[in-house]
């Protein structure tokens, strides 16, 4: 089969160059040491590092998981030992920090880019950096001049890598129940608790593990407000010696996916004497935390993205070759067998992936240009703009790519046929990849709520009317550019039912109906996702048409472009108005159902 390219080229060149206004971030003060070549030099790396590095250790690594040794040390795959230094040596952990903590001052839009093609390569490997790279921007925020000089070096640098440690036993996603202690000792903090599912919480690839963790402080209040953030490393420095500070690794889950990087249950402070260092200030932790979740979930939303999108051209590649059955117009069973591409509802199940694929990974190139321009642009009103809409579209970005690149991913598996359904071809473990990424960084639940009950509500909706504007401009630029009215037509109805919908739940919220507000709040965010990958459709048919007049020796690529754009918008936008109506009814059956009835 031909070599799997995890993610087109062309589409990431036609998003940064015919969609996004690229040019416009180059410009800004904060990106000035980079210009075209810089950018493409970074992307050709990645590139090649995903597809001739990363992606060939892929099977090795989920097919041997990372392991707890009788002595309590977790060992990670021996391949990854090779690769860490090369993940490291592209200066992917600090690739969009600014040069003072080492990092390359890359706009975010081009580092998640980068990001997807390793992802779609082996997303255990990133993993590490990913969330190294998280851990540290915390402290980089919040953290004093001495919790940064004592940290930032070692982990920007990959020396040592980090955690987020969220999650306790008996709290699961309710951080408002948190219980792991910390009490104040002079200096620092003794912290003891438990906490599960730390994604490379433990590990041998570097020396010492910093977790940033949420804990409560004696005598703090109950609830959410009452929570505070702790850097607390594996080992401790003690002169010039790291020594251990008292966090065991209590075990190793075995996942049904992400096999190559290990999920731990970390206990601190069994023997009395687990140090940890507050970052920010006292009873801030969430507020804090906040910061890594949110550029957590466009993580996941890019690793979701990227593991549809390999399989995705895997499934081109598979049907291109594989030849069975002829079309229904041949009479002659002694006449050569056809690819399957060949047959239409094959084509079908193709157009979808493409059209989840590219549509998702359209939609966190626009999140993440709304991130570069919310931190660096130098007008005060542009930045707050700006990221209203990001935070609008964070958990779309999240969700979107994880609920929909399941379908996708269990498409690709429909497509390969029983061989989809064995360990010898790679279409089953990505399907068993993505099935995390609606779990983890908050459920899909989770962003529903955070959708509905905070982005379009905040400052009295201003997000909402944002986006309103954006999706108006790009139907202007449609019209201009030739693209099917009817396309346009379509999506300014649901724009406009969504609207309606949006004032209506607003009201009940502020009615005091809470319950009825948020009763479909999953429906909600299911709605409003296809209205945006709708406008991200509409933008690149936009894009498309002026390139068919513009480059006709790329005809194909363009075509099909249109064809998932109309495909999307006839076939996916529609159901919005099913939605809404569940939603404006408020539809009762599970508000009804009774415990003892299941």
């Amino acid at each position: 089969m031909a070599s799997n390219p995890l993610v087109s080229d062309r589409d990431v060149q036609f998003l940064l160059e015919e969609v996004l206004d690229l040019g416009r971030l180059l410009r800004l003060p904060a990106f000035a040491d980079h210009n075209q070549e810089t950018i493409e030099l970074y992307l050709a790396s990645c590139r090649r590092l995903a597809r001739e590095v990363l992606f060939p250790a892929y099977k090795p690594m989920d097919e041997e998981p990372s392991y707890l040794e009788e002595d309590g040390a977790v060992r990670a795959h021996p391949l990854m030992h090779v690769m860490y230094p090369s993940l490291v040596g592209l200066g992917l952990i600090s690739a969009t920090r600014p040069a003072e903590v080492g990092g390359q001052a890359l706009p975010q839009t081009i580092g998640l880019l980068a990001s997807v093609y390793l992802m779609a390569a082996n997303l255990s490997a990133t993993g590490y950096l990913g969330l190294t790279s998280g851990a540290a921007r915390l402290i980089e925020s919040f953290g004093t001049d001495t919790l940064k000089e004592r940290f930032l070096p070692k982990m920007y640098g990959g020396e040592w890598t980090g955690t987020m440690a969220l999650t306790e036993p008996q709290a699961g996603s309710s951080l408002t129940d948190v219980k792991t202690r910390a009490t104040p000792a002079g200096g620092y903090y003794l912290i003891e608790g438990s906490k599960v599912f730390i994604s490379g919480g433990d590990h041998d690839l570097v020396p010492n593990i910093v977790h940033l963790t949420l804990a409560r402080i004696d005598g703090a209040p109950l609830g959410i407000k009452g929570v505070s953030l702790f850097a607390i490393p594996k080992r401790r420095e003690e002169g010039a010696r790291l020594v251990d500070n008292d966090v065991i690794t209590a075990g190793v889950f075995k996942k049904v996916g992400w096999r190559g990087i290990p999920s731990v249950a970390l206990n601190f402070g069994e023997r009395g004497d687990c140090r940890g260092w507050l970052v920010g200030e006292p009873h801030q932790g969430i507020k804090c935390m906040f910061q890594m979740m949110n550029e957590a979930r466009l993580m996941v939303g890019a690793n979701a993205v990227a593991t549809a999108s390999v399989a995705y051209h895997q499934s081109v590649a598979y049907a291109t070759e594989r030849p069975q059955g002829r079309p229904f117009t041949s009479k002659d069973p002694a006449a050569p067998q056809v690819p399957i591409i060949e047959h239409a509802d094959v084509r079908r199940m193709l157009l979808r992936q493409k059209a989840i694929v590219e549509g998702g990974l359209g939609l966190l190139a626009q999140t993440a240009y709304f991130a570069d321009v919310a931190e660096h642009e130098t007008d005060a009103e542009t930045r707050k703009r700006a990221r209203l809409l990001l935070d609008l579209l964070t958990p779309i970005a999240k969700s979107f790519p994880a609920e929909a690149g399941q379908e996708s991913n269990s498409l690709s598996v429909q497509i390969h046929g029983g061989y989809g359904y064995t360990s010898e071809f790679y279409p089953e473990a990505w399907w068993r990849d993505q099935r995390l990424n609606a779990i983890h960084e908050g459920t899909t639940g989770i962003q529903g709520f955070d959708l509905l009950g905070r982005k379009v509500v905040a400052e009295e909706g201003a997000a909402f009317l944002f986006l309103n504007e954006e999706i108006g401009r790009a139907l202007s630029a449609a019209r201009s550019a030739g693209v099917d009215p009817t396309w346009g037509d379509a999506v300014a109805k649901a724009l406009e039912e969504i609207g309606r919908l949006t004032l209506h739940l607003g009201g009940l919220g502020l009615s005091g109906q809470v319950e009825s507000m948020m009763a479909h709040s999953h429906d909600y965010l299911n709605a409003m996702s296809l209205l945006v990958v709708s406008w991200i459709w509409l933008q690149q048919a936009t894009a498309a048409h002026k390139g068919l007049k513009e480059r006709p020796e790329h005809a194909d690529f363009y075509r099909g472009k249109l064809q998932a754009a109309q495909y999307w918008i006839r076939t996916e936008l529609p159901k919005v108005n099913h939605l809404v109506r569940l939603a404006e009814e408020v539809e009762a059956s599970y508000l009804e159902m009774r415990p003892e009835w299941f």
